[in-house]
């Protein structure tokens, strides 16, 4: 699924979602990722959301984001409240949504100039 035409020339933006991975600009992210509108974090370890923690949380808010996209693959899945907690304890809002419904959010939010960060679990196959 495309997503943009045109490449914005001050941040960075989802070109498309498709099963290889996310598309950002000319690169291909199959894993997890976290994203912002200056910054790929293509090394973050959290595969399923089982695996979220707070100690995995830390790299997003080093990005001190006013929101956080979460995108929990291709089903949308609620991490446990103690976790969303982590979030509302930093004043940071926190939207969980499906991969690909966190690309398109993120997209608009980035170019609306909002301080977001999208946490992106691989997209799995479309359906």
């Amino acid at each position: 699924m495309e997503l943009t035409l045109e490449r914005p020339g001050d941040h960075l933006y989802i070109r498309s979602v498709s099963a290889e991975g996310v598309h950002v600009g000319e690169r291909v992210y199959p894993g997890s990722l976290i994203l912002s509108a200056s910054e790929v974090l293509a090394d973050w370890p959290v595969r399923d959301l089982g695996e979220l923690n707070e100690e995995r949380l830390e790299p997003l808010f080093a990005l001190a984001p006013e929101i956080v996209l979460l995108g929990t693959g291709p089903v949308q899945v609620f991490p446990p409240a103690e976790l969303l907690m982590r979030f509302y304890g930093r004043n940071v809002g926190v939207e969980v949504m499906t991969t690909r419904a966190a690309c398109r959010t993120f997209n608009i939010l980035v170019s609306e100039r909002r301080n977001v960060v999208a946490a992106l679990l691989p997209p799995g196959p479309e359906s």
